[in-house]
């Protein structure tokens, strides 16, 4: 990539990082303006593998009377966590499944601290292997793709570290 070019594209990250600070719904509006330089960014292409997660999860999905849309995972999500004592609510969940990918239940981070060091944020609410299989919660998925495992379990870490995903306005 020409030094201009990459000079760009700190130049996007930085602005939306400014963004995120200043609120998640101005981070989600700068997206498309910066280049949708950050995590979101994901290529729509999904990995062989997640075409199996994403049957699945629409089969339990409509089985248990949920949409298979972001708005069905979310409220499949709530309904274990309240099972299983997990604080959260739609809003603070949705804002932050905005912010991290944009609602891509695909999106992977390829460029961060973590990617770096082999172990890349995935999913809606961008977990990275470790704080998945950590804060799994029984009954959901094992696959860090599928749509409910992946909020359900970064939202038993977020309340673990900041008492609920509420708390929670920029990465976390």
């Amino acid at each position: 990539m020409p030094a201009k070019a990459l000079r760009h594209a700190a130049g996007a990250n930085r602005l939306v990082r400014k963004l995120a600070l200043a609120g998640a719904g101005a981070a989600v509006l700068a997206l498309p303006i910066a280049g949708a330089a950050s995590a979101s960014a994901a290529p729509a292409a999904t990995p062989a593998a997640d075409s199996a997660t994403a049957t699945t999860t629409a089969a339990l999905t409509a089985a248990n009377g949920y949409s298979n849309n972001l708005d069905g995972w979310i409220r499949q999500s709530l309904d274990i966590m309240a099972e299983k004592g997990i604080p959260g609510s739609y809003n603070g969940i949705y804002r932050n499944i905005m912010r991290e990918s944009s609602g891509n239940q695909f999106a992977i981070n390829n460029w961060d601290i973590n990617a770096i060091n082999g172990t890349p944020s995935k999913g809606l609410l961008q977990v990275i292997k470790p704080t998945f299989d950590a804060y799994h919660v029984e009954g959901t998925s094992w696959d860090m793709y599928d749509p409910v495992a992946n909020i359900t379990a970064a939202c038993n870490y977020a309340a673990d570290r900041y008492g609920s995903m509420d708390n929670v306005y920029s990465a976390y």
